[in-house]
């Protein structure tokens, strides 16, 4: 039978995802629409979202704090582009992104020496391989995975290169120890549910020594530019943003960050995010269909939480069968109004991923797991006719 309950919010998206709780349209009424962003309330305003971010993520007061264009994607590519090539680079790889960030540098910037270290989906590579005599880019979250870097024990604090961290799907949702990183980004339509194509950059005063002291032979589009006549530009990090952003989403990122520190700041987010994937542990421990992607408990993500199939009927078919299934099955559950955006992402291995990140509620996500049984019971049976 159908559950009886439905999720007061179904919306399980691995971004953009879910708002914070009690969202409205009413969140955006201060606004500063029809004003220029370089005027003085517009720097304000972009100034208020850098200011609290440093206090909900407890960033170190040396360290900046930069509003990018390009989502997360942009904040990547730039730190890429304005820091590598100083000394050789190993490059972490066990999902999507972060193979794109190795195609980014092999291919597109076309360092000669590049170390790729990369373990399959659901799994880790070998932590202990990064060599940090040399910049190190990883992400933290593994946003197609389900599988995150369980701590930062494995950087060393007398690093001589960069740790760059790709923090997209963990910043707001995971203890990130500032000591450890050179350099973070993140995008507004994660954890905190913020609107897309704006991002987050934040520099260590190491990775700032580098901009400063190395110059990368290759042209720099405007837009990617972190320096000018060798020096940092400061104003990036007060609020000057380097192109016009959107000062409703700007709005909207100041409503996620007031509401992070109206429920207890990062400690109540962290433990938000870390109940839905505990929920969702127990449930799989009693499951006949379903396991996670990743193995580990210790490195499974409490943001983007991904299931496989383990009903032997459904392992057995093809893989573009399963594919099929998956597909099938989480169409039902959209047609159900139950989770929307629950398939797994294209590149990965078929199944399921729930968004569990601090936005999303823990009664949602018990009241949706009942409706994943219910569905795969039903679309198993059409699939076997029975």
């Amino acid at each position: 039978m159908k559950p009886a309950r439905r999720p007061s919010n179904p919306l399980f998206s691995s971004g953009p995802c879910a708002k914070r709780p009690g969202w409205s349209l009413d969140a955006l009424d201060g606004a500063l629409l029809g004003r220029s962003h370089r005027s003085k309330p517009g720097k304000a305003k972009l100034k208020e979202v850098i200011d609290l971010t440093r206090a909900v993520l407890a960033i170190p007061g040396d360290y900046r704090i930069g509003i990018v264009p390009g989502s997360d994607t942009g904040a990547v590519e730039m730190a890429l582009w304005n820091l590598l090539g100083e000394r050789g680079v190993d490059m972490m790889a066990w999902e999507s992104f972060g193979k794109e960030w190795v195609t980014d540098v092999t291919k597109q910037l076309r360092l000669s020496d590049v170390r790729t270290i990369q373990a399959p989906y659901g799994e880790l590579p070998d932590l202990s391989q990064a060599d940090f005599r040399r910049d190190v880019v990883f992400t933290w979250n593994g946003t197609t995975s389900g599988v995150r870097v369980p701590n930062g024990d494995w950087i060393p604090a007398d690093r001589e290169g960069l740790s760059i961290c790709d923090a997209t799907s963990a910043a707001f949702a995971m203890d990130i120890p500032w000591s450890k990183i050179d350099v973070a980004t993140w995008s507004w339509q994660k954890v905190l549910g913020g609107e897309g194509a704006h991002g987050m950059l934040v520099l260590s005063p190491r990775a700032v020594a580098r901009l400063e002291s190395f110059q990368p032979d290759r042209p720099l589009p405007k837009i990617f530019r972190l320096t000018s006549g060798g020096k940092l530009i400061e104003g990036i990090f007060v609020g000057d943003t380097i192109n016009t952003p959107s000062m409703l989403c700007v709005e909207d990122a100041i409503d996620g960050l007031r509401w992070s520190l109206s429920v207890g700041g990062l400690t109540q987010l962290i433990r938000r995010s870390e109940q839905n994937l505990r929920i969702v542990s127990e449930w799989v421990a009693a499951s006949a269909w379903a396991g996670f992607l990743g193995d580990d408990p210790a490195t499974r993500s409490c943001t983007s939480i991904c299931l496989r199939f383990t009903d032997p009927e459904v392992t057995a078919l093809t893989p573009e069968a399963q594919a099929d299934f998956a597909k099938k099955l989480a169409a039902l559950l959209e047609k159900e109004e139950a989770a929307f955006d629950a398939g797994s992402y294209r590149d990965a291995p078929p199944g399921l991923r729930l968004w569990g990140g601090a936005t999303v509620e823990n009664e949602d996500m018990e009241a949706v797991l009942p409706w994943l049984d219910w569905a795969f019971a039903t679309v198993k049976a059409e699939t076997f006719g029975r």
